[in-house]
């Protein structure tokens, strides 16, 4: 039996707010293998973002155990977390995350540098040009669309050739033209890596792409069903 990509069991979460404790999600259990796609749709609040931010391992569970491949997120401290998302975990964001004074190849860059591999510019260059933007690579964020940014951002996401791919809304800020761009270059990406990527969004049609659609409501699972058609 093959170790699963993320294993969640009986995770909670709860945080503090002025008016008290919020439970946000409630006794969760959920396994992904290696190599799924898995879109997570429901309406607003439903605790879409904060499961995924528990897999990507930028927020702890409140009670319950999180693991992947076989890691234990909670016998790593926050300096081991954040190596083991950089060398497992490449993650896009609805609102890009770009640093506004590295250009597009500086940001491109930051995974591996952090790592301390050699090439990082030579490897983000070519991560850049995957992504059509081999023209813009001495450019800054506030020099890119809306789209550019955001396939920047994807080139940051996968330059490293990350294991899990996690994306939360990531054409929520694109138009319609530009937002279905964004998602053939990431199931493209996907694909030539093998990846296994979870992807949050409100879109049904983009949710039936993945393999798996799991639906959430108030902070608990509704359904987990595998599509036969993808």
């Amino acid at each position: 039996m093959t170790t699963p990509a993320i294993a969640l069991e009986n995770v909670s979460l709860t945080l503090d707010s002025k008016a008290g404790p919020v439970d946000i999600l409630h006794d969760l259990s959920l396994q992904i293998e290696t190599g799924e796609t898995v879109g997570i749709v429901g309406p607003s609040g439903s605790g879409k973002s904060s499961l995924l931010m528990l897999m990507g391992a930028l927020e702890r569970a409140t009670s319950g155990s999180i693991k992947a491949f076989g890691q234990d997120y909670g016998s790593l401290d926050e300096d081991h977390l954040a190596r083991f998302r950089r060398d497992k975990m490449g993650i896009v964001f609805q609102s890009f995350h770009l640093i506004p004074t590295m250009t597009a190849l500086e940001n491109v860059s930051i995974p591996l540098e952090l790592a301390g591999k050699e090439g990082a510019f030579a490897a983000a260059r070519a991560a850049l040009e995957q992504v059509g933007l081999g023209k813009r690579v001495d450019h800054y964020p506030s020099q890119l669309s809306g789209g550019e940014q955001q396939r920047v951002a994807l080139a940051r996401a996968t330059v490293s050739g990350p294991a899990i791919l996690l994306a939360d809304e990531p054409t929520g800020n694109l138009d319609g033209a530009t937002g279905a761009s964004i998602i053939e270059l990431l199931f493209g990406l996907q694909g030539d890596t093998d990846a296994t990527l979870v992807l949050v969004t409100h879109d049904e049609a983009l949710a039936a792409r993945c393999s798996r659609v799991v639906r959430m409501s108030d902070g608990r699972i509704e359904s987990d069903i595998r599509e036969a058609a993808a």
